[in-house]
């Protein structure tokens, strides 16, 4: 009787306990999707005023700080209630609590702002952002502020603020520069901004002597929790590796398609336009051969590498020495359906076209144009650009080919049409104002052999007075050979085709072998690709979208080659969503460039912060690949495709831990360097808040015990496909329509 009454109780006090539980979960998850689209309204928000008003008065009203409270609070209460004893789980979840701990003590006691020093001033007070003075703790003089510019050009390297600090009668000196700060009496001090005329700096002040300890210990925990989450040899990730050897993972399915793509009269002869090719010019903030500024002015005006039978330098070269017959060649590509229709032109015209009785066809809308954000503005404008361009050649402008070292060891790049510098000799003035006017007259006389003397004599010139602003042999034998073929479209359309037809062979172990090799012959193409443009940069290529949509593809293959063993269907995966990510890469309006870092990117954490979100982003594009093949096989009657599709759920779950754990880890990353280089380690910019967005939009995945529903494969894969939603905004939504800070990548 006692035993039956304390069971009784025992099944009594769980039902209550169960309630309780739910009572809890509702509004915890009415909180939590309610931050979500906070944070996603925000940045909306932050378009149409500024990231700084939103962060002032969006992210750091009140009520948003409460409701993170009230959201800390029912989660904390759900936890304990849950009873969660494995110590890896609670340390995870404590380090969110103890980051968005540091983040209310910045919030409540961080003081920010600026001080303006002046070359020998000195100051001892800094402004707020309310327009508050307050005292430093120290005594600070600027003694000289100073620019440093990569070689040969004016594109800033970085921006140093040699100061003072003085303190109880003792005077130390200092450096401020990008990513390099100083701290020091519970301060800390960031190069900010500068005068116009060199002579002043102004340098960020953040005291937070509470709230980035506090913060940065939660970073700790996160990132022993996040390892810990896959080392765990009793968590579900280790089971799930474990149930994948026991079952072998295969699958089909997705469908991508592939798109492949009058005539002048006077051009030079494709080996003399080589030769020209090999010019060095400054263009994009950097030296490179003259060949590289014609492969883009090509594809700027025609959309293509190459018009017709000729090559980039033709094109140059016809422009630089015949314009007029080459205004007459239509090569210029116009966009836009709704301006041709406007101005009743064809696809391709001639850039002569542009011009009639009234003047520039486009003159009367460029004002309008320039003051709205219409999609008919702006390919007006993209076409002006592309007319400017043309216009820029053929005077000369763009041509900075000429080296000069001043009398202080500077050197700078000249074109023919600049202001000379008075120290010049006379004689070095006369060669620049008329060696391409020789070389036109060579031209026009078809007399190739001198003109090709007249271009070996131009880059001897340029040894000699380039000196160290010149690319290495190695670069330069980098670029052209980067120069040669487009690698990136070459394998996007190798990896689509490959994918699609490894499908048909996925019974067939042999023959699918093959597709694995040719994956890793194409990964080891990318590899080769991404070392020639560090090479020709000098910094790991990760430093635009371009190029962290390459890195992106090189992830994704790589992972699926080290899989493929154990998931046979990993080649089909990797093949085709690294093609994904290339054809995105081609088709965008990402600038394939290869330009100087930003000085504020010259950072290695950098480097680690966007490999890891890579990484992440290629996981969980391939549980986004897992949905869509499990969708496309689950009305299959065939056995063997039902077998398939049964360990697609596992198969996404191995993909998701390590994508989450690299997602987490990337953010926080990112924010300790965000705090070394601009003083804050949050700061409600799109990129970074979308990319918290991601990270709890999928972490909901990991907690199938306290939503059901998740446990249905049907269910899990439709939230796969949705939650893919927001990298595509996180990656492609920031860059082009949000903008920010990170929009460059």
């Amino acid at each position: 009787m006692c035993r039956r009454q304390k069971n009784e109780r025992c099944r009594k006090a769980q039902r209550i306990e169960k309630y309780v539980a739910m009572q809890i979960k509702k509004p915890l998850k009415f909180v939590y999707l309610l931050l979500v689209a906070l944070m996603a309204l925000g940045t909306i928000i932050g378009k149409y005023t500024s990231t700084e008003v939103v962060a002032d008065q969006f992210f750091g009203a009140w009520w948003f700080t409460l409701l993170w409270a009230v959201g800390v609070a029912l989660g904390t209460a759900y936890f304990i209630r849950q009873r969660v004893r494995r110590p890896l789980l609670v340390l995870l979840h404590l380090s969110f609590v103890v980051i968005l701990l540091g983040a209310l003590l910045t919030h409540l006691t961080a003081h920010k702002g600026m001080v303006h020093l002046r070359e020998g001033k000195s100051a001892t007070t800094y402004t707020t952002k309310a327009g508050e003075q307050r005292p430093l703790p120290f005594t600070l003089t600027l003694q000289r502020f100073r620019v440093s510019y990569h070689a040969g050009n004016m594109a800033a390297m970085d921006y140093v603020s040699d100061i003072l600090i003085q303190r109880d009668g003792k005077t130390t000196s200092y450096q401020v520069a990008m990513n390099k700060i100083y701290a020091g009496y519970g301060t800390r001090l960031y190069q900010s901004s500068f005068d116009d005329d060199m002579r002043g700096s102004y340098l960020a002040v953040n005291t937070d002597p509470y709230g980035i300890p506090v913060t940065y210990a939660g970073y700790a925990l996160l990132f022993i929790g996040l390892v810990g989450m896959l080392v765990d040899r009793h968590g579900r990730f280790r089971q799930l590796l474990r149930q994948s050897k026991r079952q072998r993972a295969t699958m089909a399915g997705l469908l991508l398609l592939m798109l492949s793509p009058v005539r002048a009269q006077t051009a030079l002869p494709q080996a003399t336009a080589a030769e020209f090719g090999k010019v060095l010019i400054v263009y994009n903030g950097r030296i490179c051969p003259l060949e590289t500024f014609a492969i883009d002015f090509t594809k700027k005006l025609y959309g293509s590498r190459q018009y017709q039978d000729y090559s980039p330098c033709q094109v140059l070269t016809g422009f630089l020495f015949w314009p007029s017959e080459w205004m007459k060649v239509p090569l210029l590509h116009i966009k836009s359906k709704a301006l041709r229709e406007q101005l009743q032109l064809d696809s391709y015209i001639a850039p002569m076209r542009l011009f009639g009785q009234q003047g520039y066809l486009l003159g009367p809308y460029l004002q309008e144009a320039q003051g709205e954000q219409s999609t008919m503005g702006k390919a007006l404008l993209d076409v002006d650009d592309k007319m400017m361009l043309v216009m820029n050649l053929t005077k000369g402008d763009v041509l900075k080919l000429f080296p000069y070292s001043s009398p202080v060891g500077r050197v700078d790049w000249f074109a023919p049409t600049d202001k000379l510098p008075r120290t010049m000799p006379a004689a070095q003035q006369q060669y620049i104002r008329s060696i391409l006017n020789l070389a036109n007259q060579l031209a026009h006389q078809g007399r190739n052999d001198m003109l090709n003397d007249l271009v070996h004599k131009l880059q001897k010139y340029q040894v000699r007075y380039g000196g160290t602003t010149l690319p290495s042999p190695l670069a330069l034998r980098a670029e052209h050979l980067y120069n040669q073929l487009p690698f990136a479209t070459l394998l996007f359309m190798a990896n689509l085709t490959l994918g699609l037809l490894s499908i048909f062979f996925l019974t067939r172990s042999r023959r699918y072998a093959w597709f694995t090799a040719l994956m890793g012959l194409s990964w080891g193409v990318l590899t080769f690709t991404l070392a020639l443009r560090w090479i020709i940069s000098g910094t790991i290529p990760m430093a635009n979208g371009y190029e962290t949509m390459l890195l992106l593809a090189w992830l994704i293959m790589l992972v699926a080659l080290l899989t493929t063993r154990t998931l046979q269907l990993m080649t089909t995966f990797g093949l085709l969503a690294s093609g994904f990510m290339l054809l995105v890469s081609h088709i965008g309006e990402m600038d394939p460039n290869i330009t100087p870092r930003m000085p504020v990117l010259n950072s290695p954490l950098l480097s680690i912060h966007v490999s890891i979100i890579m990484m992440a982003y290629a996981l969980l594009s391939l549980t986004f690949v897992s949905a869509v093949a499990y969708f496309l096989a689950c009305r299959s009657h065939h056995e063997s495709l039902q077998r398939m599709n049964a360990q697609l759920t596992v198969l996404s779950q191995i993909f998701l831990y390590p994508a989450l754990a690299t997602l987490g880890l990337g953010i926080f990353i990112g924010a300790i360097w965000a705090n070394i280089s601009w003083g804050t380690y949050w700061s409600w910019d799109p990129k970074e808040t979308w990319a918290l967005i991601t990270f709890m939009v999928y972490a909901v995945l990991l907690h199938p015990r306290s939503l059901p529903a998740l446990q249905r494969p049907r269910t899990y894969h439709l939230y796969c496909l949705c939650a893919f939603l927001t990298i595509l905004m996180t990656y492609f939504g920031v860059n082009y329509f949000l903008g920010g800070m990170h929009s460059y990548a």
